[in-house]
């Protein structure tokens, strides 16, 4: 039997390039996934059912939620997304290592319920204005969504404490080695 997997939770404001950072590490390590979330809306033009997202009714989430097989929500635009306890069980077991890019409240929830499978990592921006920087660079939210998630960054700044590690995004290729390497070190304390 393979050894078992372990969950690399990271989070972070928007425009520390989070989701950049795990396709490299993912690249370099392909022993990784990510979860495949819940979520109550459609499904869209080529995603596919317990691929892209696992597909439930209102119903059927508020029963996942109710009986715990929910690790972590939210609610946007009026639809619920999560990630299932199940799956990742299993892909632990089989010894993948899955990653999830979440909110604090998410993190902090996967934590407590794999306290020896998981590991916590806060993404930080080199600076603020490096922040700022490629928040303007994507050319994809208006002025007034920009300083939405710029205000929104200094709250979520003042959560990275709570996280076992921190890594600053500088440098990609250093980042994604940093979060590697931080994952096989807990991996073998484990």
């Amino acid at each position: 039997m393979s050894e078992k997997g372990m969950i690399l939770v990271i989070s972070g404001p928007s425009g520390t390039g989070k989701g950049t950072l795990l396709e490299k590490a993912m690249t370099i390590n392909p022993n990784m996934k990510y979860s495949t979330s819940a979520t109550t809306r459609k499904p869209r033009a080529g995603e596919v059912p317990d691929v892209s997202y696992f597909f439930k009714t209102e119903e059927e989430f508020n029963e996942m939620i109710e009986s715990g097989e929910i690790l972590e929500w939210d609610e946007f635009c009026k639809n619920k997304y999560g990630t299932p306890k199940t799956p990742v069980a299993k892909a632990l077991e089989q010894g993948i290592d899955i990653v999830m890019d979440i909110t604090v409240p998410g993190a902090m929830a996967v934590k407590e319920a794999f306290p020896e499978d998981s590991v916590t990592v806060f993404i930080l921006p080199p600076s603020q204005e490096e922040l700022e920087r490629r928040l303007r660079g994507r050319q994809t939210e208006t002025e007034e969504e920009i300083l939405r998630r710029l205000a929104a960054s200094a709250k979520e700044l003042e959560a990275q404490d709570l996280f076992q590690y921190k890594v600053v995004n500088d440098n990609l290729e250093e980042a994604a080695n940093e979060l590697l390497a931080i994952l096989e070190e807990n991996k073998k304390k484990r």
